[in-house]
This record gives C-alpha cells, structure tokens and sequence, in this order.
C-alpha cells in the first residue's frame, strides 16, 4: 500500500512539475513578445506609431493575405535601421531559430526576384517592404496580438490573457523556389517543406500511392487560399492508419517542419493538440507528379488542422506553404472561451 502510494505521489508531483514548467514558458513568451512589442512602438514618430497599432477588435486583424498588394500597417522602408532591428527583434519572439531564418531568407529573395523581373512593377520587389501591425495594447498578461506580413509571408500571433498563444494563419512562400543562378544558386529556403513529402510519397508502396494520390494533375494554387476561415477540405488521401510504423514517422516529421516554424514551447503545444485528436486519423494526400521538377502539390489533414502546400508556377519553381487551424486561426477559439468567462471584455 505504501508502495502505491508513493508512486501516485510521484505521478503527482510530476504532473504538477509539468504544469508549472509550461506555465513558466507561456510567462515566458507572454514577457518577451509584449516587450519586444513595447519597445518597438516606443521607438516610432507619432504617425508611423499610428500606422503600426490597431483595436484589438479591428477588422484589419484578420486581414491577411500573402500577395504583393497595398496594405496597411508600418512598413520597414518607413523605418530607421535602429526600428527596423526592433521590428525583426519582435518577429523573433514568435519564431524558431529555423522559423526566423526561413522568414528572413524568404524576404531577401524579394532582392533576387528585382533582379530577374526588372523594375516595371506596381508592386516592386523590396526585401524591405514588410509590414508590422500590433493589435491592442502589448501586456504580458493580457489580450493583444500582431502580426508581420509581405509577399510571401504572414506570421500572425495572438495572445489572451497572456496565457495562451495562437500562431496561425502562417504562409511561408518562396519565389523561386530553389535559387538557380547568380552568388546564391542552389539556395532552397523551403526545402524541408518539398524533400520531406516527396520522401513520404515515394515510400508509399505502389497500392498506397493509388490511395494518396488524388490527381495526376497539381492545381495552381492552395485550394484555401488566403481565407479568413478555412474549413476541412474534401477527405481525399491516405489516412495514418494506412501507414506503416516509418511512414507514420515520416508523416510526423513532416508535419513538425511547418509547426515548428514557431517557438519551442508553442510548436509543442500544437503537436501535443494534433496527436490528441489522432494520427491515424490524419490525411495525406498529394497531386502531380512526384519527381524533382515536377509540378506537384500536396495537403495534410487532420481533426484540427491543415497543411497545403503547392508548387507549379514558374516552371514549378515557386513554392506557396500554409499552416491552419480550424478552430484556432487567429486564436478565436481561446477568444471565445475568454470572452464567455468575461463578457463584456474586461
């Protein structure tokens, strides 16, 4: 008996470890994401402050595209070097080491498009035409959010009562896809994104391949696109249950690249959530052809979430990633859990 009771002491004592080390990490991300916030609006003028911040309630939030297109928010052509530093610093706080060297490398490709494209754009091509938006007041245990968007990248992030976190809609692209000329040929800022799953398609048994394989043709585009709310696509794919114990592996590992895009602790919460819902409950399913090269496109889906990813344009050389949730895109299911227990907002 004394032996049982020691090992549920134990159990619980662990529990609680584990509880409070992920409350110290939501402190944690709460602290640096509201003072890298701070810090980065004290830095601007009057009017470019005004550009960067909006109600929490702002219609502009949800607002999100990853286009070259006019848009609001304070840009970091506007900014000084000294301001433009602070506004990468606050991107950092809501990504990976790997999450924010993709970002910044997705950026600087906006220098090598210049060059192929020449300057006879409505929308030229500037690594440093970037926005920052910041929605509500930054508070380390409040109910704010921001976000960081261009062409070819949005990376949004809510956070209620400083608490708990939402970080999707997130849109990695690359344009082009694997760099082909010039100092940095060879460049693929995505490559995990397109190895990983033509790795778990061409393990696919020749039975299998007949069950992912939707369409020899890749559509043009993710079938979401940029909507504000995205609801579970057509059931097309092979389920997890499908798989064998190295492709669920694969399968996995695949998903991780575009969840970790964000910070550790964040990334773990959202894995933790997809395998509660059920790995053999995912889909994967994919379109085109499965050679380097060729055009292809391919989505993940789960109970909870969705990954598309598409390359096709320019001579399959241009890659469009997107990471969703379907009840917590722009947190609105944490949202309205804190609204019902605070119903006037307070």
């Amino acid at each position: 008996m004394q032996t049982i009771r020691s090992i549920a002491a134990a159990v619980l004592f662990a529990v609680a470890l584990t509880q409070s080390a992920l409350r110290v990490e939501a402190h944690v991300a709460a602290d640096e994401m509201a003072a890298a916030a701070s810090k980065f609006l004290d830095s601007l003028n009057g009017d470019l402050k005004a550009t960067a911040t909006f109600d929490f309630k702002d219609d502009e939030r949800l607002n999100w595209h990853f286009v070259p297109k006019d848009r609001k928010g304070a840009t970091l052509k506007e900014m000084s070097a000294e301001q433009r530093q602070l506004a990468l610093a606050l991107l950092s706080t809501g990504l990976s080491k790997e999450g924010y060297h993709k970002a910044t490398n997705i950026m600087s490709l906006e220098s090598i498009l210049a060059e192929m494209e020449g300057p006879s754009r409505r929308f030229p091509r500037d690594p440093s035409l970037y926005h920052v938006f910041v929605f509500g007041k930054p508070d380390a245990k409040g109910t704010w959010g921001w976000r960081f968007e261009g062409h070819h990248l949005s990376a949004s992030f809510t956070i209620v009562d400083g608490k708990y976190f939402a970080s999707t809609p997130s849109f990695f692209g690359t344009n082009p896809a694997e760099v082909r000329q010039g100092p940095r040929q060879g460049t693929r800022v995505l490559g995990g994104e397109e190895d990983r799953a033509r790795e778990l398609i061409k393990s696919l048994s020749a039975e299998q391949k007949k069950i992912a394989i939707f369409d020899p043709t890749a559509p043009k585009e993710i079938f979401t696109e940029a909507k504000r709310r995205v609801e579970a696509l057509e059931a097309k794919g092979i389920s997890g249950a499908q798989l064998d114990k190295k492709q669920r592996a694969a399968l996995m590992k695949l998903i991780e690249e575009y969840v970790q895009r964000v910070r550790p602790e964040l990334a773990k919460e959202d894995l933790k959530k997809i395998k509660k819902a059920g790995v053999e409950k995912i889909l994967f399913a994919w379109a085109g052809g499965i050679e380097k090269g060729e055009g292809h496109y391919y989505r993940v889906q789960g109970p909870t979430f969705l990954l598309e990813y598409d390359n096709t344009q320019n001579n399959n050389n241009h890659i469009h990633a997107v990471w969703r949730d379907f009840q917590g895109d722009f947190g609105a299911d944490l949202l309205s859990k804190h609204y019902e227990q605070q119903p006037h907002g307070k």
